[in-house]
């Protein structure tokens, strides 16, 4: 079943599918703490406050916002599905020169992230899968 990326049900689904790769996806040696603003979302009241957090050693994507997160990055539903979904980098560079992605705060820190993401078989398959539940 797909849900629309950043709703309730899509968070619950994405949490689910980390929990069930928990024991074989490997640490992130990178701590960041992400704010993301995505506005023009297609439902609700058109934004959504979420956040990313290593700080654990995983990837956690949730929904509200964390005090004193590194950066916040503020977009619009398209580019922040498109840059978190479908892991496109050439939509988020693209978005990113053109202003439309916006970021507050130390962006080394989130440039060093996106070198630190392990790209083993497992991690691969957590964004497979978190793909196939996205509408």
């Amino acid at each position: 079943m797909s849900h629309l990326f950043l709703s309730d049900e899509w968070i619950q689904a994405a949490r689910d599918i980390r929990h069930k790769y928990s024991d074989s996806v490997p640490t992130i040696e990178i701590l960041i703490r992400i704010n993301v603003v995505t506005t023009k979302v297609p439902f609700g009241d058109g934004t959504v406050n979420a956040y990313i957090d290593t700080s654990k050693g995983v990837l956690d994507m949730e929904l509200g916002s964390l005090d004193g997160a590194d950066l916040t990055i503020t977009t619009e539903y398209e580019i922040a599905r498109a840059v978190f979904v479908d892991q496109d980098p050439t939509a988020s560079m693209q978005a990113f020169m053109s202003g439309r992605i916006k970021v507050e705060g130390d962006i080394t820190r989130l440039m060093a992230m996106q070198t630190a993401l392990p790209q083993t078989d497992e991690a691969i398959q957590v964004a497979a899968e978190i793909k196939a539940i996205t509408a």
